[in-house]
């Protein structure tokens, strides 16, 4: 395929955001369409919409990001979004009773309608980052007065305003449990246990190890031994699901045949991809890419040379992660997998920031566990376990 050439089935993820100075006040609004294969941005809408409430505001960016997603010509969309309100009121599973959001919640369904499949799931206001910047660009300009600021791709969807005299602002409600740890989650939780892979040479000797697929050493085959024993400890599990590189597949190997279960592949938990850089030790690195170095360890979004970068691979993990939880809602799911997306589902897990990624560190063989419930909390009740390799 060129890279002009459409592909046979063009997937993207929708994010967006809304706010105002004020709820009413100067309102905005901020959209970005991703390549759900590549991460690639394919467009971005923001536009100011003068004075209104944050709700109006998010579900015009919505509407922006569909109308975007659409003129691409996607077939598959998912919706990304912080706004509980939105995205329960487009799953069906909220009702629209406020008089300001049924024609907008109309307008979106409409557009949603337009595609072969789609999904909306929500997501912390801190992965959100990308239509939130666009939004508050937006916000800006209509403080300022300055309408329809920045838009990209077309021309912004026609604004619905609150009604003469504005309504009250409407409130997000929040999950059952929005308690973190001080209430008991009410629900069965889906749980990941999650097995970083044995130790390989390039581990023994601190290699970028992404997409090279390396077989565990001698004491890599026994750490996973070791740490199937373990996770039997920790069952009943009811499934095992792994990266597709050798690595990972011999670690995953063990686990089955501990736990009489069959390995699962899954593409988007496989590591970052290093580019140039696979191979090559930290200290390498910096003395032959120290500028990409510098770059890549301050921004998420810069990739190494002919790689990835965490950006995209946290989009990658997310996809996959939902796919699982989704699957096997309120099981317990062994995932066999790299540094870089059980990091990255930590971090998810404790809503930090990117640059937590930098100071969180794995040993192989190692296990962190995850606790997901379906009435909003996520928690994190083991990090880097390695008690099953005291003897080695």
């Amino acid at each position: 395929m060129t890279g002009t050439e459409r592909p046979a089935v063009l997937r993207v993820e929708v994010q967006a955001d809304g706010g105002s100075r004020g709820n009413p006040g100067p309102a905005g609004y901020g959209a970005v369409v991703f390549d759900a294969d590549t991460g690639a941005t394919l467009a971005e809408r923001k536009a100011a919409i003068g004075v209104a409430t944050n709700n109006v505001a998010e579900y015009q960016g919505l509407i922006a990001g569909l109308a975007a997603a659409r003129e691409l010509g996607a077939d598959e969309v998912e919706v990304r979004m912080d706004s509980k309100l939105v995205i329960e009121q487009m799953a069906g599973r909220w009702q629209v009773k406020h008089p300001s959001m049924r024609p907008l919640a109309r307008q979106a369904a409409e557009l949603a309608a337009g595609f072969r499949r789609i999904g909306f799931g929500w997501i912390p206001r801190a992965q959100n980052s990308h239509a939130d910047r666009l939004a508050n660009e937006a916000m800006d300009a209509a403080a300022a007065g300055v309408p329809g600021e920045g838009d990209r791709l077309g021309e912004p969807v026609v604004s619905v305003r609150d009604p003469a005299g504005g309504p009250e602002p409407v409130q997000e409600q929040l999950p059952a449990n929005n308690n973190g740890a001080w209430v008991p989650p009410e629900t069965v939780p889906t749980r990941l246990l999650l097995v970083r892979h044995g130790v390989t040479e390039y581990s023994v000797a601190k290699r970028f190890a992404g997409r090279s697929d390396l077989e565990l050493t001698e004491a890599g085959h026994e750490q996973a031994r070791r740490v199937a024993g373990r996770i039997a400890e920790l069952g009943p599990v009811d499934a095992l699901i792994s990266s597709p590189l050798r690595r990972t597949r011999q670690t995953a190997q063990q686990l089955a045949d501990r736990l009489q279960l069959p390995v699962l592949i899954e593409e988007g938990m496989i590591e970052t991809d290093f580019g140039d850089w696979d191979g090559y030790t930290f200290a390498e690195v910096s003395q032959k890419w120290p500028a990409e170095l510098q770059r890549w360890l301050a921004d998420p979004s810069v990739a190494p040379p002919a790689g990835e970068s965490f950006e995209t691979v946290t989009r990658r993990v997310r996809r996959a992660r939902d796919r699982i939880l989704a699957r096997y809602s309120g099981k317990t799911v062994a995932v066999v997998s790299h540094v870089s997306p059980i990091k990255t589902l930590v971090r998810l897990a404790l809503d930090a920031p990117p640059s937590a990624l930098q100071r969180m560190f794995l040993e192989p063989a190692s296990i962190c566990v995850i606790n997901y419930y379906g009435d909003g909390p996520v928690s994190l009740q083991t990090f880097n376990d390695t008690a099953h390799l005291d003897a080695l």
